[in-house]
């Protein structure tokens, strides 16, 4: 422990310099009540106003597969099962894999395009100064997952002697 009691309680507030209490010719009227002190008070809100926040946007992307159930990869991080909704934080290009035992795999990529209202200078006033909780949900399209096919007994044959007369001849 450092010595110093950092916390602050309605007591210590009302020693708070502010207004013109600052240069230390209004403390003695700020103990006493009257202007200063409401003036103190109004601060105090919206100081603590501005704390516990106004604004927030909460960013959801929705991914669907047919069928339900397969795993759902995003930026390589497993987000769960589809369908399945995670937040996301940042706009851009996302990459998506999508798995599930029986059928093809998929791959591909996502760019989620940055709202008008989070533009810079505009993103100030919707995150932080407007009392509502924007909602930004992303529902991507369906991906249909196609049956994995398993090559016949002939065609592996066939594609393992091709495979031996390119590594036999490699000029042909």
């Amino acid at each position: 422990m450092n010595g110093f009691d950092d916390r602050v309680t309605l007591e210590s507030w009302r020693d708070f310099p502010c207004g013109e209490c600052r240069t230390g010719r209004g403390l003695g009227r700020l103990r006493g009540g009257g202007r200063n002190r409401s003036r103190c008070s109004l601060t105090l809100v919206l100081v603590l106003a501005s704390i516990c926040g106004f604004g927030c946007i909460e960013r959801t992307l929705t991914i669907n597969t047919e069928p339900e159930g397969a795993t759902v990869f995003l930026n390589d991080q497993d987000v769960g099962r589809s369908p399945v909704r995670v937040p996301f934080t940042w706009y851009g290009d996302y990459d998506i894999v999508i798995r599930k035992s029986g059928f093809e795999t998929i791959r591909t990529h996502h760019r989620i395009d940055t709202p008008w209202y989070e533009f810079p200078g505009i993103d100030i006033i919707t995150e932080c100064l407007i009392p509502l909780t924007v909602h930004d949900d992303r529902v991507l399209e369906t991906y249909v997952m196609e049956r994995q096919q398993h090559p016949t007994d002939q065609a592996l044959l066939q594609a393992a002697d091709d495979m031996r007369q390119r590594v036999q001849n490699p000029e042909g």
